[in-house]
């Protein structure tokens, strides 16, 4: 009768376990090294607002987890609230996902040392922004140099800096655009478009959407970004 019993329990046990993770389980953990004591809040955009799906409070100990269900593949925020009277540097973008997300980091380096793996959505992200902060580190430093003594004496040398900077320009969105062609089967494709490209040429972006795989075009950023298409 006991083992009875125990068989039971053991099998409700189990039964609970597995009703609680499905495919669609998205599990983030990881750690904020050095973190001693704060709030920790998973974050998405809800209505153009970003809205909390879970906290944690840590006390002593960086080590998190979160676990929540998701539909299509879509951006997550971790916020943590240092307690410093500080709001600057304190929010983690990373594409979610079904599966499980590690992310670590430090609480001094919050957003600006930041490890994340087991998203491939957010791998695509990452390849994508990886590129363009060149073109924008290169707008950077020509836009310095328009603005010394010699360039805004010299209306042809300004100019010149100007004609760069606009190529600059140019050579980013080709890149966004042929990102965009040549990788129709990930989710991340349909939020960069809608957030790095919005101002490209409208034939090239439907180009781009006819070339998503089904599943993507009938994602969250998928039906975005034919809205957007749509309206424009």
């Amino acid at each position: 009768m006991m083992k009875r019993i125990l068989f039971v329990l053991l099998f409700g046990i189990t039964l609970v376990a597995c009703e609680k993770s499905t495919e669609n389980t998205m599990i983030v953990n990881g750690n904020i090294k050095g973190l001693k004591k704060g709030t920790l809040y998973l974050q998405k955009l809800q209505d153009s607002t970003i809205a909390n799906v879970d906290s944690l409070e840590i006390k002593g100990d960086g080590k998190f987890s979160f676990s929540t269900e998701v539909g299509d593949p879509e951006v997550f925020y971790l916020y943590l609230k240092k307690e410093d009277n500080n709001d600057i540097n304190d929010r983690i973008n990373f594409f979610g996902e079904s599966g499980t997300i590690v992310i670590n980091t430090a609480w001094n380096t919050f957003d600006t040392d930041v490890k994340i793996s087991g998203s491939k959505s957010h791998e695509k992200l990452l390849e994508f922004y990886d590129m363009v902060s060149k073109f924008n580190i290169r707008e950077l430093a020509l836009a310095q140099q328009a603005v010394l003594p010699e360039y805004q004496e010299d209306s042809v040398a300004l100019d010149s800096i100007q004609s760069l900077i606009n190529k600059n320009t140019v050579s980013r969105y080709r890149y966004a655009l042929n990102f965009g062609l040549n990788n129709g089967d990930s989710y991340a494709t349909p939020y960069i478009m809608l957030t790095e490209a919005r101002e490209a040429n409208p034939k090239y972006l439907d180009s781009i959407y006819k070339g998503l795989s089904p599943e993507v075009a009938a994602s969250k950023y998928g039906k975005k970004f034919k809205d957007f298409l749509d309206n424009n």
